[in-house]
């Protein structure tokens, strides 16, 4: 029952923000007894980093899963208010589709639609494909590498111009999951993505939980996420780093 928390998370603090790569990872949920499953959550975060940012954020989980098949469906809505001035929204919506093949080898496909105004990307659309293998098959200790080719059509705004990139990047990622107790669970996800034509630029995200078991349905959360982009948008800082603490309920 522990390993599927994660439901209503209400954040105690948060510092910097805007992670860009969607941690698809710490969003897997084992249903070994239902074929469907989902949640909703709602945060809210007070961040300093050059701007003071209010933020409010919805995220919403579906999930349909048999022997072979897995559909995960993600959206990540956030209405954020820049320094008393205005609202803006941000969200990703991310479709992925898994077929396992075998024991250990699982074939990935997915795409993913992303606007964020406060990194300057107008628009992100991904499309991408490839193979995800579990290295480690016992229940309490797990260990995933996942490489996928994917195309990139990005739109940012620069100096009050449209700049369009259109890219091939790799995406190659190493999750490892441990389990240590029925209270205790530890999920740490790294991504690498560079261009292929250019492999200067290039995108490392990084997000590390931890999640312990304070009552039934209640769990504590603490989560870092850590992204350095090589080439961000103009006036974007290439690291930004987000940490934050919650509550979760889970059913």
């Amino acid at each position: 029952m522990f390993k599927r928390y994660l439901l209503f998370i209400f954040s105690c603090f948060c510092i910097t923000a805007s992670a860009q790569i969607v941690n698809v990872e710490s969003l897997r949920k084992v249903s070994d007894t239902s074929r469907w499953y989902g949640f909703v959550s709602l945060d809210v975060a007070l961040i300093k980093n050059k701007r003071d940012i209010f933020k409010i954020a919805n995220r919403t989980h579906i999930q349909y899963k048999t022997d072979k098949n897995l559909v995960l469906f993600i959206n990540d809505l956030n209405l954020q208010q820049l320094d008393s001035e205005r609202f803006v929204n941000r969200g990703i919506q991310h479709l992925r589709y898994n077929y396992r093949f075998h024991p250990r080898v699982t074939w990935e496909a997915f795409v993913q639609t992303q606007y964020d105004p406060v990194s300057n990307i107008k628009f992100r659309g991904l499309l991408g494909s490839g193979p995800r293998f579990k290295i480690l098959p016992s229940e309490k200790h797990k260990f995933y590498i996942g490489t996928l080719i994917m195309y990139e059509y990005e739109e940012t705004e620069e100096l009050d111009q449209i700049i369009t990139n259109s890219d091939v990047r790799g995406s190659t990622y190493i999750s490892v999951n441990l389990y240590p107790s029925n209270q205790v669970s530890i999920i740490s996800t790294t991504y690498y993505q560079p261009k292929i034509d250019l492999l200067k630029d290039y995108r490392i995200s990084t997000e590390t939980s931890l999640v312990f078991s304070i009552f039934k349905n209640f769990a504590f959360k603490s989560t870092f996420t850590l992204l350095f982009d090589s080439f961000p948008a103009m006036g974007i800082p290439d690291t930004q780093y987000e940490w934050t603490n919650g509550l979760a309920y889970s059913f």
